[in-house]
């Protein structure tokens, strides 16, 4: 990647829209958009101040292309930490297009995935976590996705990281020094205040592990199973929680062969439901496939929601608590709701009998009757309590990001080693080498570490113009 070249690309979504943005950045944006535009004022936009916005049109070889507004930003006061040139015009594909070779032409390159956001990480405008989280902010399609984006780009993650690392950075060096005067038998780290922040570290790191359980499934949605036999109303219940004809609702036991997803908004909180086929014994070849779909469905789903038909339970010799019981067993770290379907059938004794036949499973028992939406409320409700929003709600630091959590977890190792290392009274030398693990790995979340292979791997995620 050419850092000295000027970079342009759509900033905007391609296609037909009332406005579109062409973005430049490099040393010779001003220059080139002073080639092609004239200003409704004959103001030259070479002597004009920074942050101003101007009003012209766009000529390229005696020809007008569009009416412009030109927004100018110096470096090292934009996003990228260079000059740069924001064109808002129609939003003609044409006029895009047309724009676009125009810079081309002057002599501008096209630019890559996340180039913009990669040269603002270069320039110091935003450590690596933040240039990420960039990517999630725009990947963002619900209210929690968005508030943890937007509490990562703050710098809320990074400055907790970056506290961390300068702490142990102090010690290292103090370590490190320590290694210049081995054959004088001194200590310059205090070993006592250094075990008291190895050990607040652990907490820190533990406690940012653990978030990531709740970070990662508010970002990419929780997954929730609908499972149970067929014709228990499945299908319908999908229906009515997401208020639309999604899945084929029939009579006909075996009708959802295949498993059905969709994504609902509840509380700010994505969910992503998935209609599985019934669970029954079945020589249906391509049905039996769908069941065993069913149970990878409920192996990767976060919450389980075991469907039963309540009128079923009018029938002498139905105990489905040996069913729900295996299930139980087989996912026992999963949330796990039973529904009681087609309540609207049942009488207050008869949903208190059913109450007292499965109260041994200590499970979340609902009733609701899907066919006419009542008890979906409550139902939403109860999903939204297994997520823990309380750490959205403090402002806590919550991981999202697969390569932060690996990063972490092989600091949180290399500190562990420093304790037992410290317990075992091991020489500096040994002490520091695991030092250095844990600044390496606390560096790489930052980018205060990085490689080329690994910004490529970052930004190639990125649209092209951001």
């Amino acid at each position: 990647m050419q850092l000295h070249e000027t970079i342009v690309a759509l900033a905007t979504p391609p296609g037909a829209g009332a406005v579109a943005m062409v973005r430049l950045s490099g040393k010779k944006s001003w220059e080139f958009a002073q080639q092609v535009f004239q200003s409704v004022s004959g103001k030259q936009l070479m002597q004009q101040k920074t942050h101003t916005i101007h009003l012209g049109h766009l000529v390229y070889q005696n020809r007008t292309i569009d009416q412009v507004l030109v927004s100018l930003f110096r470096g090292p006061n934009s996003y990228t930490g260079e000059d740069v040139v924001e064109i808002s015009c129609h939003g003609s594909p044409y006029i895009q297009q047309q724009i676009i070779q125009v810079f081309l032409d002057l002599g501008a390159k096209m630019a890559e995935p996340g180039e913009f956001t990669l040269r603002a990480f270069i320039h110091g405008k935003m450590d690596l976590s933040q240039a990420e989280a960039v990517a999630d902010l725009i990947a963002s399609d619900n209210q929690a996705s968005h508030q943890l984006a937007m509490q990562q780009m703050r710098g809320g993650f990074s400055n907790e990281i970056a506290k961390m690392r300068e702490e142990l950075l102090n010690f290292a060096s103090l370590m490190e020094l320590e290694l210049d005067f081995a054959e004088e038998d001194v200590e310059f780290a205090d070993r006592t205040a250094f075990k008291q922040l190895l050990e607040r570290i652990q907490l820190v790191l533990k406690r940012l592990l653990d978030s990531f359980a709740v970070g990662n499934v508010i970002k990419t949605g929780i997954p929730v199973a609908i499972v149970g036999e067929p014709n228990v109303g499945k299908s319908t219940l999908l229906n009515a929680l997401l208020n639309e004809e999604r899945a084929i609702v029939s009579d006909i036991a075996g009708t959802t062969r295949d498993t059905i997803e969709d994504e609902l908004v509840i509380g700010g909180i994505g969910f992503r439901f998935i209609d599985t086929a019934g669970i029954r014994d079945t020589k249906d070849y391509v049905e039996s496939i769908g069941i065993q779909k069913t149970f990878e469905k409920m192996e990767q789903a976060q919450l389980i929601l075991c469907l039963l038909d309540g009128s079923k339970f009018k029938v002498s010799g139905y105990h489905p608590v040996n069913e729900l019981e295996q299930i139980k067993n087989k996912h026992p770290h999963k949330n796990i709701v039973i529904i009681i379907n087609k309540k609207d059938s049942l009488n207050d004794q008869e949903i208190e009998e059913i109450y007292l036949k499965l109260e041994t499973l200590n499970l979340k028992l609902i009733f609701i009757s899907a066919k006419e939406k009542s008890g979906i409320d409550t139902l939403k409700n109860t999903l939204l309590s297994y997520v823990n929003t309380g750490a959205l709600k403090n402002q806590e630091t919550i991981v999202t990001n697969t390569r932060h959590y690996d990063a972490l977890l092989k600091a949180l190792d290399a500190i562990m080693r420093v304790q037992q290392g410290m317990e075992q009274q091991l020489p500096s030398d040994l002490l520091a080498m695991d030092l250095r693990d844990a600044l390496y790995y606390f560096g790489e979340i930052t980018g205060q570490v990085s490689n080329d292979e690994l910004l490529g791997n970052i930004f190639a995620n990125f649209c092209i113009g951001k």
